[in-house]
């Protein structure tokens, strides 16, 4: 949830069943907004599919381009929240939509860093083969875990972040986002990205979760 207006602005499920409850109930500020929410996240997914250009994750210097407009969507709709401006929240689900489309793919995972029921579901279907017998990468386990913990470990973070200077938060966070673009772009153009990943253990392709 975002701020006062207390709106999910990842939460394209409810978004649009908000869109449909709202239509039906003749709320037409509420429709408008939920139809803004639903319009900005896709928008947010467009832009990282021109900037980044890859479905799988390809490291580049565009990845830290993606990030710096990330950090002023949100700069942005840290301002308009300081007025009190509804349009604040179809900006953050701009930021969500780029974010979550940032890495659509690695090593055959699907990653969806603000889809949380996709999450669960893999992790669900994974520990299925593990009850089952069956061989499933346990690194692929690990990393969607931490994914999952690493969600609400900043929802905690976040609602902290608002009660303590409400929603000038959103600028701290769009600040620490373009200061990582920023830093990505410079290693990625002076190759100490390369250097970095060339130095680095890939992950196993195969692998077995052992059953106890």
């Amino acid at each position: 949830s975002l701020g006062f207006f207390r709106t999910p602005v990842s939460h394209m499920t409810g978004a649009v069943s908000h869109l449909g409850l709202d239509v039906v109930a003749s709320n037409t500020e509420d429709a408008v907004t939920s139809a803004g929410i639903i319009v900005g996240f896709v928008a947010g997914a467009m832009i990282a599919g021109m900037v980044v250009g890859a479905w799988k994750l390809i490291p580049s210097r565009r990845y830290g381009v993606a990030m710096m407009i990330e950090g002023a969507l949100l700069g942005l709709a840290s301002y308009l929240l300081l007025h009190q401006h509804r349009l604040a929240l179809p900006m953050v689900s701009m930021a969500c939509g780029l974010q979550n489309a940032m890495t659509s793919s690695y090593c055959g995972l699907m990653i969806r860093t603000t889809h949380v029921t996709g999450l669960v579901t893999d992790i669900g279907v994974m520990l299925g083969h593990w009850v089952r017998h069956r061989q499933i990468d346990r690194w692929k386990l690990s990393f969607l875990t931490a994914i999952f913990f690493a969600f609400g470990v900043g929802g905690v973070l976040g609602a902290l972040a608002d009660a303590w200077v409400g929603p000038a938060c959103l600028a701290l966070m769009g600040c620490g986002c373009v200061v990582a673009g920023g830093l990505y772009w410079f290693a990625t153009h002076r190759g100490v990205v390369d250097v970095m990943l060339d130095a680095m253990p890939q992950p196993p392709r195969t692998g077995s979760f052992p059953h106890n």
